[in-house]
């Protein structure tokens, strides 16, 4: 059934040399003999869950005043109490803030928060991020809502530098998602109000005296400095083939391109008929040089493998079994920050 699947093309590639718990070819057996068991989507949703739950950092402050809050990586965010409201009434007392910041495709893929930005025809294309935050207030667990804007202050070489071509984007959470669980990935729309205006993203000094991104986010939830990767070469297509027991309900297929660390591409379908992974908007550079990632769960840790590839047109990439390795979060992360 499968060999069918190799009319779609072939793509050169390389396997990235990977240590612990590789499969020999053919090997369908953990270190004890017992067959191996594909992970639940339970399995693997509850992974990418518990590293965003990692990386949320929680504040405290008192809404009669303004809470400025600086992350672990020197952010710095403003929140005007007074303007905090529950059910419609002033908030006063104690409020608690999530925060998460996401700049590098290592925690990108952790917590499947990749930056996939939607276009004006609808198609879902990769963009270059200068930070992707989770900011939220709540109080005795109900959530405010927020009647003015925040202020956030990001240093700009936390993602390689300024750049004036980013803008501010919304982000949804599980918006194509057909699964029962897991619908954690994310869709950036770019911010435009009525008159069709893009709230500004100005560069300045930051509270260390480095250049920042100074930028106003408008609501709770996600939000994302980015803009779209802008590569002039023809576009195509992309299959990608798992392995046997594997779907989007239980793993995930990332795209990440040579050169660009703050950025990570997901191949949001699955095609149950040919059972595969497919970037079905046609939006990837042809002769782009990218390592494809697969990725599951495997007895707590990350199952994966990636592959070096030159993208052709309309190409499939396989991965096997006895291709992926086990590693936790931190090694896997450390390895996707360390691709080219």
């Amino acid at each position: 059934m499968k060999n069918t699947r190799k009319l779609f093309g072939m793509v050169a590639m390389a396997v990235i040399t990977m240590a612990s718990c590789t499969r020999e070819e053919g090997d369908q057996t953990d270190e004890q003999g017992i067959p191996f068991q594909a992970a639940t989507p339970q399995e693997f949703a509850g992974l990418k869950a518990d590293a965003l739950a990692e990386l949320t950092q929680n504040f405290q402050f008192d809404a009669s005043g303004m809470g400025v809050f600086t992350t672990e990586n020197g952010t710095q965010i403003s929140i005007n109490g007074t303007c905090l409201t529950k059910n419609g009434n002033a908030v006063t007392g104690q409020v608690a803030v999530e925060i998460v910041e996401l700049y590098d495709r290592g925690n990108m893929l952790l917590t499947n928060k990749t930056t996939m930005g939607r276009m004006d025809d609808g198609g879902k294309a990769i963009m270059i991020s200068g930070g992707e935050f989770y900011v939220n207030a709540t109080q005795g667990g109900d959530q405010l809502n927020l009647g003015c804007n925040m202020q956030v202050v990001i240093p700009v070489d936390l993602t390689g530098g300024a750049d004036n071509q980013m803008s501010l984007w919304k982000g949804t959470i599980g918006e194509d998602c057909d699964n029962t669980v897991g619908c954690d990935d994310i869709i950036w729309d770019e911010i435009r109000d009525e008159e069709g205006n893009m709230p500004g993203i100005e560069i300045g000094k930051g509270i260390t005296q480095g250049d920042a991104y100074y930028t106003f986010f408008q609501e709770f939830g996600w939000t994302n400095v980015d803009r779209f990767a802008g590569d002039p070469r023809p576009k195509t297509g992309l299959l990608v083939d798992v392995p046997e027991g594997f779907n989007d309900e239980n793993s995930a297929v990332y795209i990440s391109y040579d050169g660009e660390p703050n950025a990570l591409a997901f191949l949001d379908k699955y095609d149950e008929d040919l059972e595969l992974f497919t970037e079905h908007y046609g939006q990837i550079p042809i002769g782009l040089e990218a390592h494809v990632i697969f990725v599951s769960e495997d007895n707590g840790n990350w199952l994966y493998a990636i592959k070096a590839v030159t993208i052709v047109d309309n190409g499939t990439i396989t991965f096997n079994l006895s291709e992926t390795a086990t590693k936790s979060d931190t090694q896997l992360k450390a390895l996707i920050n360390n691709l080219p």
